[in-house]
């Protein structure tokens, strides 16, 4: 089929691919699918709550990033990736729903949900590109994997408690490593990550904007709590502490490593191997700092003074290490040396941990806030000319 290219997208070599109107829309049940994620770690913080949180998170972060890499080679402006696409928001909107009691009465729902939008989008996928051999054969390799993994997805959603915690974890764990191996098949042999012509600024856009979606879930939850309360002077306090900790994470973000990882990938004769490094993999503590840290400023806002509990504690420590552990591998999967200054802060928030039982809720979250705006800091070039970010 020379010069028809279907339902892919077109390179034009002008720049990457614009993010499209209905991709912006998808994106929206991922806004509430992380608020119903950390709702869920703050009703259940324990350490099986936070195992199933994360099991869930994984879930959820598979589901958005599979998508992210489909609509990098389909173009959603032809009508069947964007009906494809409505489609898929429906059973997120399933998925989503879902996620309170997902180890309880909906687990089945769950599960089906999750199954059905991992095959039928890889299976549309094969369609689309029927006509494309390397694709198909490519794709084709995906769809073993995940159609194994159905199953162990659908059949966690008929069992309960700790069997189906087990299924969905050999189902995940599959889905998880499958891209580390090629998605080697039997009869079908391994992916190469040149097969994975991604448009790399595509990619690190489409990551840019989760880890904004995220950061606006953290903002809307502490906003709507805040608005609840009486605001007395240390709510008050506690609420500027908690918006100046989402604007550090802003900044450290977007300051210079997204921008940077954009021209990595957009320049790179490899971008599926970054793609698949980067943003697919690193980017996961990312969100995982950011999630907690919803939940840690819900904690401080309910009682921003007396002793902290330990599970104030921990969400506050864990969502800078998180964060700051995610930030650190996505420079260094970048600039190839690991960054200083995120190194250090991750020490400094380990270290509140003893502290934190002496100090009061707000104490310990401005010092945790103190360290995110350090690295921040430390990362700006300050010097006139430098634009901001």
């Amino acid at each position: 089929m020379p010069g028809d290219r279907g339902l892919l997208r077109v390179k034009n070599g002008h720049g990457h691919h614009r993010v499209s109107a209905v991709e912006l829309f998808f994106d929206l049940v991922f806004v509430f699918a992380v608020t119903q994620l950390s709702h869920l770690l703050m009703e259940h913080f324990t350490p099986l709550g936070a195992a199933e949180t994360l099991l869930l998170l994984l879930a959820v972060w598979w589901v958005w990033v599979y998508t992210a890499w489909a609509t990098n080679w389909l173009d959603p402006e032809k009508r069947p990736v964007r009906f494809m696409m409505l489609g898929l928001m429906m059973g997120g909107l399933i998925l989503a729903a879902s996620i309170p009691k997902a180890f309880e009465a909906r687990g089945l729902a769950f599960g089906f949900a999750y199954a059905g939008i991992q095959v039928g989008r890889t299976g549309f996928f094969l369609w689309a590109v029927r006509d494309h051999d390397r694709m198909t054969r490519n794709f084709q390799r995906i769809f073993a994997w995940l159609a194994v993994a159905a199953v162990f997805w659908i059949a966690g959603g008929f069992a309960d408690g700790g069997r189906r915690f087990a299924l969905w974890t050999i189902g995940f764990g599959l889905e998880f490593i499958s891209p580390a191996l090629a998605f080697w098949t039997p009869g079908l042999g391994r992916s190469s990550t040149e097969d994975w012509d991604v448009e790399g600024g595509h990619m690190a856009e489409r990551a840019s904007l989760f880890i904004i979606i995220a950061l606006g879930e953290s903002v809307l939850v502490t906003g709507a709590t805040f608005s609840g309360l009486d605001w007395s002077t240390a709510t008050v306090a506690a609420f500027v502490a908690s918006f100046a900790g989402s604007l550090a994470m802003w900044w450290i973000y977007f300051n210079a490593a997204a921008e940077a990882g954009t021209q990595m990938i957009s320049a790179s004769s490899d971008p599926g191997r970054i793609a698949r490094l980067s943003y697919t993999y690193i980017h996961l503590p990312l969100v995982a700092g950011i999630i907690v840290g919803a939940v840690a400023d819900e904690f401080v806002l309910a009682h921003p003074t007396g002793h902290a509990e330990a599970k104030t504690v921990i969400a506050i420590v864990a969502s800078v290490a998180l964060y700051l552990v995610g930030h650190t591998l996505f420079s260094w999967s970048i600039a190839g040396r690991p960054p200083l200054a995120p190194l250090v802060g991750i020490v400094a928030a380990i270290a509140l941990a003893p502290a934190g039982g002496f100090l009061p809720p707000l104490a310990l979250m401005a010092a945790a806030t103190t360290i995110l705006i350090g690295v921040a800091a430390v990362e700006t070039p300050w010097h006139p000319g430098t634009p901001a970010p």
